[in-house]
């Protein structure tokens, strides 16, 4: 295969960078842009990100880009790595900036690695890009269990690449293959989405029922019935059954909701131990996902009937204080069903 000259990487936090280091071995260049020039300064003298992966080394053919106009003028193939509430504005960047060049976006092939939902319509990504870029242009997601740290430190790692065109995704899982990275493909860009998403909320409500001193049982339960949830909406949505028994659905599930590398999971266990969601936020003082997730997921819920209980009550801790120990009661008194249904 012929080896792709540039890619750029929008977003500079753990998982762009991480997925920068992955690009850097089958991409001539890489390009690696955000919104901290200061930041991103100083990862260009130290070649490392110290505030994200601190001790990973930079490769030389990663490029630090502090302006956001050359970070997208020598390519049409791009990375787009920020939170899900930037995403949007992100697309839209980049096509006004594809534009004043000269260029096409609807030539673009645009991947992401962000996972959520559009913070303004609720929307699935994938629709957002569709309306801003245009139906013509390449785009997928990349999603799987994988925390950046132990992805950037070449530890094994499972990946998915997802686009409505199968020889788009394959094409495009090429870019981040690497000896310790396998990165499948798939057709089914709902479904991948849909897992990379949910994991985020029930990580959450993991952590506030480990938080709460819960144990392994309660755990195992939540992780079990949160597959259900994210299989019933997910089914609705468009989904394939198979999607959410592999990596981006029940893999990404199990590391997000067992695991304290999750900032969800964390997140989760501060509100279970009874402190503000606030003080939590800022101790963690990066994205949290799940929390602008769990509010789009409890009205997609509501909005197609779908029975969400989990969800339902971790809105309730989040946005209308609810009192985690109450919000697992509810849980528990639910009448009888088929484990099924």
């Amino acid at each position: 295969m012929t080896p792709l000259r540039t890619v750029s990487v929008l977003g500079a936090g753990s998982w762009g960078t991480a997925l920068s280091l992955l690009l850097s071995h089958n991409v001539e260049r890489v390009v690696l842009w955000g919104r901290n020039a200061d930041e991103l300064s100083r990862a260009r003298k130290t070649r490392c990100n110290e505030r994200y992966l601190p001790g990973i080394r930079l490769p030389d053919n990663l490029d630090i880009e502090v302006e956001f106009a050359r970070a997208t003028r020598a390519t049409h193939c791009f990375v787009i790595a920020v939170p899900s509430h930037g995403f949007r504005s992100a697309l839209e960047a980049l096509k006004t900036q594809m534009r004043s060049q000269g260029r096409s976006p609807e030539q673009a092939t645009v991947i992401w690695g962000t996972k959520g939902f559009d913070g303004t319509s609720g929307e699935l990504l994938s629709k957002v890009a569709e309306k801003v870029l245009g139906p013509e242009a390449r785009t997928g997601v990349i999603s799987g269990p994988s925390f950046a740290r132990e992805t950037a430190a070449n530890l094994p790692t499972a990946l998915t690449v997802a686009s409505n065109r199968a020889a788009d995704a394959e094409m495009i899982a090429n870019w981040f293959r690497t000896p310790t990275t396998r990165v499948y493909f798939s057709d089914d860009l709902i479904g991948v989405q849909l897992g990379g998403a949910i994991k985020n909320v029930m990580a959450i409500a993991a952590g506030i029922s480990d938080g709460l001193g819960y144990g392994a049982n309660a755990r195992a339960a939540l992780i079990t019935r949160g597959l259900s949830e994210l299989t019933r909406l997910g089914l609705v949505l468009g989904g394939k059954p198979e999607t959410f028994t592999g990596l981006t659905g029940v893999g990404d599930l199990i590391l997000t909701c067992t695991d304290d590398q999750s900032r969800n999971r964390r997140f989760g266990l501060g509100l279970g131990q009874g402190r503000a969601r606030q003080q939590v936020v800022d101790d963690i003082a990066q994205e949290i996902e799940g929390i602008l997730t769990t509010r789009e997921l409890y009205s997609a819920g509501r909005k197609h009937g779908i029975d969400m209980p989990i969800t339902e009550q971790t809105y309730k801790i989040i946005f209308e204080n609810t009192d985690p120990a109450s919000a697992v009661k509810s849980l528990l008194s639910r009448g009888p069903k088929a484990e099924t249904r």
